[in-house]
């Protein structure tokens, strides 16, 4: 079996924004369930996520892995605001690359912290930012717009240090 291939990062593009849907609306699936207000479940369609997949462009990179998208990041300012892999690429190093993106993507704004906020039972995720160095700032409520309104969702900030560029 050969060594799976280190994958390329890109800036997203419009045509990716159909496989960048697919794989959040199933990692957020993955994260979330059981963890939010069955109200925000039930308006994260997958149509949701193909609109916002596609609204979000220029804020998304890519991860490809021989040519498939295998992964993405989404950085607003100083938040990493969305890092999801397909699940056929997780376990291998599409996750690290992507965080580390991001790391630098908010350095390279010229802001010395980096956060984001992941649900507080994702243990998965929250062991992955743990090994990554980010560390667990405390809880908050995120504020998640959705179609027609908006939800408070209990959350984890997890913070890292990135330094200025």
């Amino acid at each position: 079996m050969s060594t799976p291939a280190h994958p390329d990062l890109r800036p997203a593009r419009t045509d990716d924004s159909a496989v960048v849907a697919a794989i959040w609306h199933e990692g957020w699936g993955d994260g979330h369930l059981g963890q939010v207000p069955e109200a925000l479940v039930a308006a994260r369609s997958r149509a949701s996520f193909e609109e916002r997949a596609l609204a979000r462009v220029a804020d998304t990179t890519v991860a490809e892995v021989d040519g498939v998208v295998a992964g993405f990041v989404i950085v607003v300012g100083d938040e990493v605001e969305q890092v999801y892999v397909d699940r056929a690429f997780r376990g291998r190093d599409v996750a690290p690359s992507l965080l580390a993106e991001a790391e630098r993507r908010v350095a390279g704004a010229g802001h010395p912290t980096a956060w984001l906020a992941v649900a507080p039972g994702n243990a998965r995720a929250r062991r992955f930012y743990e090994r990554s160095g980010w560390a667990d700032d405390g809880g908050f409520v995120y504020e998640a717009e959705v179609a027609g309104g908006r939800f408070g969702v209990p959350c984890r900030r997890y913070v890292k240090d990135v330094g200025q560029a």
